[in-house]
């Protein structure tokens, strides 16, 4: 990826770059698209660009995008898809704004989505990143994500996920990380996490290692060990459809591989020897759940991911060693801002 040249969010003047880059990856999405690409046609905030980087499809999502000149367009190549990291590094390689927002291809913003957003970077310069609240699309009124978070037990979640939306999560205020289906960053922020090297090769924002699946968990890990933190934005909203261009058996096993390539890449020792039995208790539990629907190709998928993790882990250890030299947060600091796994 190219080096990000950070610097604060300005107005923009004529000739000059957007204040926003909407990164918005897609394969064989054609279908999700047309409504994304409109859904951001109809922004209140107008000073971005929107950038699409087609991952080597194979449906009509040329088509789509050739009805959309505006849309500054990144064709990967190919027909064998580059996978959901590869995709939005291509997308950052290119982007021009100060503020850098990711976008799903099956998430639709409300109009005021990137005014909210962009607004909440303005107000709270200590945030470096701006997490949306995700709905689901066919199920407005129960959540997906109000921001992420990170367990003591090595299992990432999303808050709120499958609850009805009574007002609980209308507060502005800090969350741990953003689900990256809908999330914008500071442009100084991942210049600086593509600088400290936490990637394979170095230099990128989100790590090839992953592939997909994951990967905004290990950004917002590796975040928060630079120092860096996280606003949710209730006003900024989008309805996502989970998993439409994902999902079954492929997310199942980069599920269960990265969940272990994550923990021995990104936690601090200190917190992994203190909550290992944790940790090995949430494996064991997802193990024998597996094992119980074993059946399902789904099930048989999350095994071989789990199984390949435990396997491959010492491929992160170089990486590992880069992101724990260049952590600014100390391992108790760290720990605390992580979550008490729920009782069973």
């Amino acid at each position: 990826m190219n080096s990000f040249e950070p610097s604060g969010i300005h107005s923009s003047e004529v000739g000059t770059s957007p204040i926003v880059s909407v990164i918005v990856p897609t394969r064989n999405g054609a279908g999700l698209l047309v409504e994304c690409l409109e859904a951001l046609g109809r922004q209140t905030y107008q000073d971005f660009e929107t950038i699409v980087v087609d991952d080597a499809s194979t449906d009509g999502t040329s088509e789509v995008l050739g009805s959309h000149p505006d849309v500054k367009v990144v064709k990967l190549p190919g027909e064998r898809g580059h996978g959901f990291v590869a995709a939005v590094n291509a997308g950052l390689a290119v982007a021009r704004g100060e503020v850098l927002a990711l976008l799903n291809n099956d998430a639709v913003p409300d109009p005021d989505w990137l005014s909210e957003l962009v607004g909440a970077l303005e107000r709270n310069p200590w945030a470096s990143m701006a997490a949306s609240k995700l709905v689901l699309y066919d199920r407005p009124d129960t959540f997906h994500s109000t921001g992420d978070y990170y367990s003591l037990d090595g299992l990432p979640n999303s808050r709120g996920v499958w609850q009805r939306d009574v007002g609980q999560y209308d507060r502005e205020e800090e969350v741990f990380g953003p689900c990256a289906a809908a999330a914008a960053y500071r442009r100084s922020a991942l210049a600086d996490l593509a600088r400290s090297g936490g990637t394979r090769p170095t230099g990128k924002v989100l790590d090839p290692q992953l592939w997909m699946y994951l990967e905004d968990v290990d950004l917002d890990l590796r975040a928060r060990l630079r120092g860096h933190r996280t606003v949710y934005v209730p006003t900024a909203k989008v309805r996502h459809r989970l998993s439409a261009t994902g999902g079954g058996p492929l997310a199942s096993y980069y599920v269960g591989r990265n969940t272990i390539y994550v923990i021995a890449k990104d936690l601090p020792l200190r917190v992994i020897a203190r909550n290992l039995p944790r940790m090995a208790k949430a494996q064991a539990h997802i193990v024998l759940e597996a094992v119980r629907h074993i059946r399902g190709p789904a099930s048989r998928a999350r095994l071989r991911g789990v199984a390949a993790g435990l396997i491959t882990w010492p491929r992160v250890l170089g990486t590992r060693r880069r992101v724990m030299k260049s952590a600014r947060l100390s391992a108790a600091d760290f720990e605390a801002l992580l979550e008490h796994p729920p009782d069973p």
